[in-house]
């Protein structure tokens, strides 16, 4: 129930943060924060220390994610803000989940159960308060949405297996190099500028998740 309050706040944040802010600069400060919080807080709260490897890839792929960010122009406070608030909502869930499906000790049936109450308790709300939209929306795009809910559960069902055999920081920060094919995605098909500096940044996330993988 604690990660599904978290993975809520985190769509909402998401809607609300692309209505303000391109997506090359949205996905690569909020993958690119996180990472770094879940790093500190696992240390602290979970009492499972890194390498000085892995925290040297961890360091890595946030300043690369973070300089590729930077290259942003006319980015808006808002968005920035709304940005890293929920850098602060992923680094929540994840460090949740992962003490959450070590404790199950069933990855598949705990990656179900948080999207079986995540959407109960989304949809719910959505029809509650704009059923219209919804279902008008639901019959336009029931495709899409289909492709991308079994994507969200396949690749984040992967990363808690992950997080039952590694450290869950590591984990974290090699699934901050997404912001690898969101970069593709703003540049392909949302005709978003993708400059010298973002390129630089892609070589600096392979590096550090390099550095990860020899950890």
């Amino acid at each position: 129930m604690a990660s599904t309050v978290f993975q809520i706040a985190y769509f909402v944040l998401v809607a609300r943060t692309y209505r303000v802010a391109d997506m090359s600069l949205a996905y690569p400060l909020m993958r690119g924060s996180a990472p770094l919080l879940v790093a500190l807080a696992s240390v602290t709260l979970m009492g499972e220390p890194l390498s000085q490897s892995a925290w040297f890839g961890v360091g890595t792929i946030c300043v690369g994610i973070l300089s590729m960010a930077s290259a942003a122009r006319q980015a808006s406070e808002a968005g920035v803000a709304l940005s890293l608030g929920n850098a602060i909502v992923i680094a929540g869930y994840t460090l949740i989940d992962g003490i959450g499906v070590r404790r199950s000790e069933a990855p598949s049936s705990y990656t179900l159960w948080i999207f079986l109450l995540t959407g109960l308790l989304l949809g719910g709300w959505t029809l509650a308060t704009r059923h219209r939209a919804f279902l008008h929306y639901g019959r336009q795009n029931w495709q899409l949405g289909s492709v991308g809910g079994a994507g969200t559960i396949g690749s984040y069902g992967l990363a808690l297996w992950a997080m039952t055999v590694a450290p869950v920081a590591v984990v974290a920060a090699l699934r901050g190099t997404s912001i690898l094919f969101g970069v593709a995605v703003a540049a392909l098909f949302l005709r978003e500028r993708v400059g010298t500096a973002k390129v630089v940044g892609v070589f600096i996330i392979a590096i550090g998740a390099a550095a990860l993988r020899l950890s």
